[in-house]
């Protein structure tokens, strides 16, 4: 869920560099939001699966399968409209022309990315978790 979240954010901040009608906007905020409900009943299905079984059970792999699979399957709709959308070598070009003619632009996004990578990696417990741990450390 965290990877749709960071990728969702991005997709709409690079979305204003376009000159997308109101219904490309509107869909990229409801495939988004469909991608988002997927994976969040996947992840309802799996834990009902692992609370009604706890051994191997063919039964529930194959409903955890299936589950995933549906949020594959839209999460690659998706992204086939985001390719569609977003693949204009002209915008694309100006994008990089805009970032690198404001290089402090470069530092934000690059420290945007790294924020992604660690909240993806992490999630908001494990950073919670790791500042709590580096107060703690401190404070000895």
């Amino acid at each position: 869920m965290r990877f749709h979240i960071v990728a969702g954010i991005y997709v709409l901040v690079f979305s204003l560099f376009y000159d997308f009608s109101d219904g490309q906007r509107a869909l990229l905020i409801i495939l988004i939001a469909a991608v988002m409900a997927a994976e969040t009943i996947n992840t309802c299905i799996e834990e009902l699966c692992n609370l009604i079984s706890d051994h191997f059970e063919p039964l529930v792999k194959i409903s955890k399968d299936a589950a995933a699979g549906a949020v594959l399957i839209l999460s690659v709709a998706a992204a086939a409209v985001a390719v569609i959308f977003f693949l204009d070598f002209e915008v694309i070009g100006k994008i990089i022309s805009f970032f690198a003619a404001t290089p402090w632009l470069i530092a934000v996004f690059a420290l945007s990315a790294v924020i992604s990578i660690i909240f993806i990696v992490l999630g908001p417990v494990g950073i919670k978790n790791k500042i709590m741990h580096l107060k703690f450390i401190n404070q000895k």
